[in-house]
């Protein structure tokens, strides 16, 4: 029998065949892979907000950024300047984007087929959105091949586990994923605009024009959100607003911290870094949530430090060889202090963003 279990190759990361790498494990960090409810979207009433909907459709049918995801000659022979570690750094972030924007798309163009006929405003908005993700995949995995490796987008669609969320919890958890990208992105190239020697490879000058389009698709969810009201407004949305926001930014701050050196080789600090980003999408997520969190609170990066630490102590636990039943028994600790402190961060008293927000017609 011939094995199909990845090995290590000379290029240094794990294959599934030659050229094509193996994906990471998933873990409570890696991107997703989700589905819905696809009648309940197909029966949504976009009524109370069509005519917002409809302008950000427009918007999608103009498609911008046709002609803009086009290699120049910089491509070439850029992968072979970097160092050992920091080509190693810089695959794993175009492998996350790429599985990221690639789960956009598989998500958008299965939600666009399923309610075509019962729907065809938002089907055409998933439509234009699984365009634009399709094209970021693609473009980021044309990358991840200037370093001898690919990802098999097949591979993925067939084997990543997907994760179902109700229709609002897509809306909460897509468009924080959209408006967060949009930051990071200009964040970055702003950087790099100003220190043009840390600018490690040529993908980052596509960063402005691309940070439009996830900017654009956050809008389409703020819209989409005002059409359902129930989505933003009451008590219960409040409490899974704060819910959405505090997972997305814990995520991301973790994950960040842990591939500093990434950070490091762009001459950016992954804390500071993640700070104006947090602060920038909270600031931003104010203009359709109806609370959003206190980010300035004196606790609440104490908090989300511990749990760095305690990720630390859980990756280090995992590392051990011993029986599965003794490593868990070693991370019990660690998982029920994570808990812990999430739970502390999420009862932090958040910001009443209403007053902020124009009335729904």
């Amino acid at each position: 029998m011939v094995s199909t279990a990845p090995a290590p190759t000379t290029s240094g990361f794990e294959e599934l065949r030659p050229g094509v790498k193996a994906p990471v494990k998933d873990t409570i960090l890696t991107p997703r892979f989700y589905t819905t409810d696809f009648d309940a979207m197909a029966a949504m009433d976009l009524r109370p907000n069509e005519a917002e909907l409809e302008a950000v459709c427009e918007e999608f049918r103009k498609d911008y950024n046709r002609h803009h995801f086009v290699r120049d000659q910089e491509f070439e022979g850029a992968a072979d300047k970097l160092d050992p570690e920091t080509r190693r750094v810089f695959v794993e972030f175009l492998e996350q984007s790429c599985t990221s924007e690639f789960s956009g798309f598989l998500l958008y163009k299965e939600l666009s087929r399923r309610i075509k006929q019962k729907n065809p405003l938002l089907a055409e908005c998933f439509q234009y959105m699984s365009r634009d993700e399709a094209r970021h995949a693609g473009f980021l995995n044309k990358s991840m091949a200037d370093f001898g490796v690919q990802l098999d987008l097949g591979f993925l669609t067939a084997n990543k586990d997907y994760t179902f969320f109700q229709p609002k919890f897509i809306f909460y958890a897509t468009y924080l994923s959209e408006k967060i990208g949009y930051w990071r992105y200009i964040t970055i190239f702003r950087h790099l605009e100003k220190h043009p020697e840390s600018k490690i490879f040529p993908i980052f000058n596509f960063f402005e024009r691309w940070c439009q389009d996830e900017n654009r698709h956050g809008d389409f969810f703020d819209a989409l959100m005002k059409s359902q009201p129930d989505t933003v407004r009451g008590p219960v949305a409040r409490l899974w607003c704060r819910f959405f926001l505090l997972t997305v930014f814990a995520t991301m701050y973790v994950r960040d911290v842990a591939r500093k050196e990434f950070y490091e080789a762009l001459g950016l600090d992954a804390r500071d870094y993640d700070k104006h980003v947090i602060a920038k999408t909270n600031e931003t997520s104010a203009r359709i949530f109806p609370v959003v969190l206190d980010v300035d609170h004196p606790d609440f990066y104490i908090r989300l430090e511990r749990i760095v630490d305690n990720n630390k102590r859980l990756a280090a636990a995992d590392a051990h060889q011993v029986p599965a039943v003794v490593k868990v028994l070693r991370k019990l600790p660690f998982w029920v202090a994570n808990t812990w402190e999430m739970a502390r961060l999420f009862f932090l008293k958040p910001i009443v963003a209403e007053i902020l927000q124009p009335a729904i017609r």
